[in-house]
Formats: structure tokens, C-alpha cells, sequence
């Protein structure tokens, strides 16, 4: 199976997304992720031109995909002149050294793609140390496919960063390299937590959620800042930590970098002291773009990463925004076919989660719609942690 997103820009490298349906992702699911894809592809900064994908039980342990569909692909890359391949799913050493052969262009995957968007986004020291620390260690057991590619193809997407030195092809350079990051981060993680210490006992607040749900237009209305915030993935990668009040009660908010599905180990690893402000925070505020169509796929996941990272117990408010944004189809009165996602209203979808969770909370950040009730949910729910902290401090309220 074969489609198309749209023209590609000739401005723009071109690329071909590949996806597998398989017993554990239907048709509809997998169409879904390369439309992430997608996204992730021109937030890069390239033109995804056509989407293929093939049914299978499990992926080939060497190509991924099947021989036909690679030759399928090998022809619509010949015709259109497609400059790379972005498969949907991290792959094997094996997997990309034999698909490159048989493709001969450009051949990312997922996880490559995404430390691709880290380099280009990462701006200051700390972020750089962690994503070039990422990439190393992406890098490293595919540094003999790495290097011959790069004898053929310079610069673009996906060659950011550690792979632009002909010198760096040694491996124990490679190994040099990490364990110098690693002694650096570590310093650097030193400084963090020591930041963090200065703080005081005030409340921390942190703001998690999905890339692209509207944290960093949030923290900008909360906390009165002006941070970097469009509409891309990964806007931010650095943790943004402001001072908020809300009538007299001051507390904390921090803007950490978004999650996503199939987030690279590497980088929850490289990202431990950017994810300690998770870890640290005493509230968490789960932003969910509700107008998504698979947001509760994005709140799973969000929530999975919480797990992973011991944070999933904490106090949490969740603030389903872009409510300004959500569009639904009414089904027919007569209409007996089962009811789908987009037949779902918001009011529906309010009344089953406030049922359940009264700390869920529908907003819109960009219209200013129910902030309001936003504060006055987190000065309750803040005020809640500061008198348990300090009980003899009733004059604030």
C-alpha cells in the first residue's frame, strides 16, 4: 500500500515514510503515526512526498519490510527523485545497512529523525551536551554504515551534529567522546540540582504532556513570561522555570520538553537532569490537546513515560486545552452504526472525565477560555501542598 501526503516543495529534501501494520497496529493506527511522522519529517525541515505500507506479523530481521515492497519503493524513489527513506520504528544496524543497499539514497529512522529535531532545537550548553550525548550513543553501533554513507551524502537531515568528522569513525574515539559528555553532563547535572536546592521550599509545578499540546502558550499566560512557543514538535527542549502567583499564594512552574510516542531511550537517559523537574515537582499539570484526534493514545503515553520515570503517583491536575480547536460529526438519530471518536461531543467527553477526575479541567490557552477556573484549581490545589508544608503559615491565605 502506497499514498501521498501532498506536493513536495523542491525547496525542501524529500522523503518517503514507511510504516508496517501488524497484529499489534491496525491500518487506521499506523496511518495515524505517519501522519506524526509526517509532522516530525517537515519539523525537521524536509517535504514528505508519499507514504508506503505493508502487512506483516512481525518486521523482517533484515530489511523490515518484505523484498517486494522495498522494490515498490526503490521504483516510486527512482521516479520522483526522492533524496531519503524515514522508517516508522527504530531499526537495526543489519536493517539499515541492508535497506540502504537496496534503496541506495538516504535512510533514517524514527529515533534518528527525532535526535535530528533535538540537534537543530538544542540552544543552550545543557541541551547540547544531552542530545550530542544521545547521538553518540545512537551512533555508535552503526558507525560503519554511518561513515561510508557519509563518503556519499553531506549535510541535510538527519547528518547533524557528531556525524560531519571524518575523524570520529574510530570507535574508541567514539567511546572517548561519550565518557567526556557523560563527566560533563554530570557536572552539568551537579549545577541543576543545586539551582534547584536554591529554590527554596516553594511549591514546584510542572507542566508535562505530549509535544505540541499548548505547555509553552500556557506557561506564557500563567506566569505572565514570553517563551518560545509555535507549532511544531519539540518547540522546547530546555526546562523554563518561572516564578507564578495567584492572589497571594507564589509557587514554581516549570516547561519541560514534550514526550512522544516511541520517545529513544537515549535520550530519557541523556535528559535525567531536564526530567528531574519532573521527578521533583510536587504537582504535576498534564496538558492534553483534546482537539487531537488520538489524544488519548498521546495522554497513554504521556502517562507510560510518568510510570517509567517514578512520577506517575504524584498530584496531578489534567488540563485538556484547545478546546477552541475540537470539532465533532453528529450521528444521525437513526444512524445504528457503532459510535466513533469523531462522533463524540465535547460535552460528552467533559462529562466523563470531571465524573471521574474533578482536577480535569477544559481550556483554551490561545482564547484565554476557562483560565480562570485553571487558577483557581491550581492555587487550590497548591495552597493544599504549601499548608501541609508549612501549617503555621494560615496569614498567606
Amino acid at each position: 500500500m502506497g499514498g501521498y501526503y501532498y506536493d513536495h516543495r523542491p525547496e525542501m529534501e524529500s522523503a518517503v515514510l514507511v510504516g508496517i501494520i501488524s497484529r499489534n497496529q491496525s491500518e487506521t493506527l499506523v496511518n495515524e503515526y505517519l501522519e506524526e511522522l509526517a509532522f516530525l519529517t517537515e519539523t525537521a525541515g524536509a517535504s514528505p512526498a508519499g507514504f508506503f505500507t505493508q502487512k506483516v506479523d512481525t518486521p523482517n530481521a533484515k530489511t523490515y519490510i518484505g523484498s517486494g515492497k522495498l522494490k515498490e519503493i526503490k521504483e516510486f524513489i527512482r521516479e520522483n527523485e526522492i533524496e531519503m527513506v524515514i522508517f516508522d520504528d527504530e531499526l537495526s544496524p543489519t536493517q539499515l545497512r541492508n535497506i540502504e543497499r537496496e534503496l541506495e539514497c538516504k535512510i533514517l529512522d524514527r529515533t534518528h529523525l527525532i535526535l535530528d529535531i533535538f540537534a537543530a532545537r538544542a540552544k543552550t550548553a545543557h541541551a547540547k551536551v544531552q542530545v550530542e550525548l544521545a547521538q553518540y550513543n545512537y551512533l555508535l553501533p552503526r558507525l560503519t554504515r554511518m561513515w561510508t554513507h557519509l563518503e556519499r551524502q553531506r549535510g541535510g537531515i538527519g547528518l547533524r551534529g557528531p556525524g560531519e568528522t571524518e575523524i570520529e569513525t574510530d570507535r574508541r574515539i567514539i567511546r572517548d567522546k561519550i565518557s567526556r559528555l557523560k563527566d560533563q553532563l554530570k557536572k552539568i547535572d551537579g549545577q541543576m540540582r543545586n539551582q534547584r536546592k536554591n529554590r527554596g521550599k516553594m511549591v514546584q509545578v510542572a507542566l508535562v504532556g505530549y509535544t505540541n499540546v499548548g505547555k509553552s502558550t500556557l506557561m506564557n499566560l500563567l506566569s505572565k513570561s514570553d517563551i518560545f512557543a509555535e507549532n511544531k514538535l519539540f518547540a522546547t527542549l530546555d526546562t523554563t522555570v518561572r516564578k507564578v502567583v495567584i492572589e497571594n499564594l507564589p509557587f514554581l512552574m516549570s516547561d519541560t520538553v514534550g514526550f512522544i510516542r516511541k520517545l529513544p531511550t537515549h535520550l530519557i537517559e541523556s535528559f535525567k537532569s531536564t526530567l528531574d523537574e519532573v521527578r521533583e515537582a510536587d504537582i504535576l499539570v498534564h496538558v492534553v490537546d483534546v482537539s487531537h484526534s488520538n489524544y488519548e493514545e498521546q495522554l497513554e503515553v504521556v502517562e507510560e513515560t510518568l510510570k517509567e520515570l517514578g512520577a506517575d503517583e504524584k498530584l496531578q491536575i489534567i488540563v485538556f486545552n484547545k478546546i477552541d480547536n475540537f470539532s465533532f460529526i453528529p450521528k444521525d438519530e437513526d444512524d445504528l452504526t457503532p459510535v466513533e471518536k469523531e462522533n463524540i461531543s465535547l460535552a460528552e467527553i467533559q462529562k466523563q472525565w470531571t465524573a471521574d477526575n474533578k482536577n480535569a479541567l477544559f481550556i483554551s490557552a490561545k482564547k484565554k477560555e476557562n483560565i480562570d477556573l485553571l487558577k483557581d484549581t491550581l492555587y487550590q490545589v497548591v495552597k493544599q501542598v504549601h499548608s501541609k508544608r508549612y501549617p503555621y503559615n494560615d496569614y498567606l491565605y
